[in-house]
């Protein structure tokens, strides 16, 4: 059974991690045959499964319980919930390949640990490469998984939510390539038109977040359990604008983040240059030499003291400010859908707990 009181409680997200462990432990009986050379993608497919916050799946089971009236939840639509964290984890190692991250999830990203292996065993060519074409090939492994393990769950009213689970797979891709294109535009533009700036990333946010997170998720659970149309729409007006101001807190903890809570150093998204809602804000609310000293600090290696010295601008511009009454406005009209359109009390008391969970956190 699932709790509304706790909607991600340990022995919710146990359940999860143990359909994912079951799943993977099959593939690896499965691949055994092609030899040695897999087991380090096993090794880290396992490792980077485990833990997360299981946002996916918990609003996967939600959607079912909006649908059902029901907290009984078959292990079967665990698992179809489960599938959703191995797409998850593949678009987080190609994430990582392509910020060129150092970190996740508390220990080096995969295309790290795969050249140190490479490294280590002083193979031929460069391990930088070996790294990451085995990360990425380690995504497409779990992204083809993810598909396999809903496929096999035996849920029940799999094609209607197969459909959705093929949309999804399409829309975090799609956004990812919107994502990719609008980090190729500067962030000073921003100080200048700052309503261009913000409707590129806000579209970005819709595709690579809010569908992916939360309003796909959703609606898979609820097809699950043969929801209607008026309910999957209701759920994708209650996902938009939770899915953003889930991205919202995410930019935050990306520059103000604790690393022993996030699993990255604090200011990451800095280093990366990310140009994010909070980036843009700050740069249309500082004047031009501050946001062109800002933009000196973004996009490459920075000290504590120069992240410290960006953090300072953001507060002062008064982005974070801003960007936190987003959140909440953002969590309010979530709310407000949950309340007016979700029939069953255990289904509005779970979804509206999740609004707090995601986007009350630190982590």
């Amino acid at each position: 059974m699932v709790d509304p009181v706790d909607p991600l409680s340990g022995e919710f997200r146990a359940a999860v991690g143990g359909a994912i462990a079951e799943f993977l432990d099959e593939r690896s009986r499965g691949l055994s045959e092609l030899g040695e050379d897999l087991e380090p993608v096993m090794e880290l497919a396992r490792a980077f499964t485990t833990g997360g916050k299981r946002l996916r799946p918990a609003f996967c089971c939600w959607g079912y319980v909006a649908a059902t009236g029901t907290t009984e939840v078959p292990t079967s639509v665990i698992a179809a919930a489960a599938s959703l964290d191995l797409l998850h984890v593949a678009a987080l190692m190609h994430d990582d390949v392509m910020d060129a991250s150092q970190t996740r999830r508390g220990m080096p990203a995969a295309h790290v640990q795969f050249a140190r292996r490479h490294a280590a065993e002083q193979r031929r060519g460069s391990a930088a490469d070996y790294g990451r074409a085995s990360a990425i090939l380690l995504g497409d492994l779990l992204l083809v998984w993810s598909a396999q393990m809903l496929a096999e769950s035996g849920a029940p009213n799999l094609a209607a939510a197969a459909s959705l689970a093929a949309l999804v797979r399409e829309e975090v891709n799609a956004g990812q390539v919107l994502d990719t294109a609008a980090q190729t535009r500067s962030p000073l533009e921003a100080h200048s038109d700052l309503t261009s700036t913000l409707a590129q990333i806000q579209r970005v946010v819709e595709y690579k977040t809010a569908r992916y997170t939360v309003i796909r998720p959703l609606q898979i659970g609820a097809a699950l359990g043969g929801g209607s149309p008026e309910l999957l729409d209701a759920l994708a007006a209650f996902g938009s604008p939770l899915g953003r101001a889930f991205q919202y807190r995410d930019d935050l903890l990306g520059v103000f983040g604790d690393e022993t809570l996030t699993g990255k150093p604090s200011g990451d998204d800095l280093r990366e240059g990310k140009l994010t809602v909070l980036v843009a804000r700050a740069m249309a609310g500082l004047d031009q030499a501050a946001a062109e000293a800002l933009d000196t600090l973004l996009g490459r290696p920075l000290g504590d003291a120069e992240v410290e010295r960006a953090q300072q601008l953001l507060i002062a511009s008064g982005a974070v400010t801003a960007v936190e009454a987003d959140i909440a406005e953002l969590a309010t009209q979530a709310r407000t859908v949950v309340n007016d359109h979700i029939e069953y009390s255990p289904a509005r008391q779970g979804l509206n707990e999740l609004v707090r969970l995601t986007c009350d956190r630190s982590t």
